[in-house]
């Protein structure tokens, strides 16, 4: 005798407390986002922090990178700030102070809100691993900017002409000599990966706008060095090493967000057996 609900012996209604594709009830995933990016934000914060009072170290491994790019024949970004005008440098500098978590934030609303949850915990657990990688660099390796080298030819646009990172509310997250690697970098370009891969064109053209837009406002205000968003790139290879693609990786339950169900890995078990 069938028990009621069919072969499910949970029942129509314990059924009924998922959604199709197995996620839990919405007001608890929505509670576990919350907790994940509150999470990210709060280790984002205090790692930052750490490094902070690190200046006489942070300066001299500017100059070793300021050495190494050379020798690799990088273009200095001084002179490329000279292509540039105040008031073009004025809106680099908000693009650079305003952009940043805002973007990020819109993404993970739309990835949660408008995409499947496959894709979404792809590319939520890539943010994930970059962010955590980057911190314990921010946190062994404190580097000051170049805009911190007048000597160099750098202008520090945030000073002189505004706004400032450093300035008001948003310095209680920032520091100074947190600059390696580059996160807005680093998620501008994971922002672009994530949805060339998994919307629409008109999209795809956007997120890499912002990529390209980002590289270009980090130089050209001097909070950056090219290593530091070549660090932050490679950062992204690791996680996607870790974590391929929707749907892959060395948890599938972590990437689905799904528990494993005992009986469909039975059937795969017994359907392998069949085979052989």
């Amino acid at each position: 005798m069938k028990l009621n609900g069919g072969d499910n012996p949970q029942g129509p209604t314990t059924q009924r407390r998922r959604d199709d594709d197995g996620r839990s009830p919405w007001w608890l995933e929505i509670m576990k986002e919350l907790f994940v990016v509150g999470a990210l934000y709060t280790l984002y914060k205090l790692g930052r922090q750490l490094a902070v009072g690190q200046e006489h170290l942070a300066r001299a491994n500017a100059r070793v990178v300021h050495t190494l790019e050379d020798q690799l024949g990088l273009p200095s970004g001084a002179p490329i700030q000279g292509w540039f005008t105040d008031g073009t440098l004025h809106l680099a500098n908000v693009y650079y102070v305003t952009a940043h978590f805002p973007v990020a934030l819109t993404f993970l609303i739309w990835g949660f809100t408008v995409r499947p949850r496959v894709e979404y915990v792809w590319a939520r657990n890539l943010l994930l691993v970059q962010t955590f990688l980057a911190l314990i660099l921010h946190i062994t390796l404190p580097l000051a900017p170049p805009r911190m080298f007048p000597e160099w030819g750098f202008r520090d646009t945030m000073e002189r002409i505004g706004p400032s990172a450093y300035d008001g509310a948003s310095a209680t997250i920032s520091n100074q000599f947190a600059a390696m690697p580059s996160l807005h970098v680093g998620w501008a370009v994971l922002f672009a990966v994530v949805v060339a891969r998994t919307a629409a064109p008109p999209l795809r053209v956007l997120a890499g706008a912002h990529a390209a837009i980002t590289m270009l406002v980090v130089i050209v205000t001097a909070n950056h060095w090219w290593s530091d968003g070549v660090v932050a790139v490679a950062l992204l290879g690791i996680a996607l090493c870790i974590f391929p693609g929707p749907g892959r990786g060395r948890s599938r339950s972590l990437l689905t967000g799904r528990r494993p169900d005992p009986s469909r890995r039975g059937a795969r078990t017994r359907g392998s057996d069949a085979v052989h």
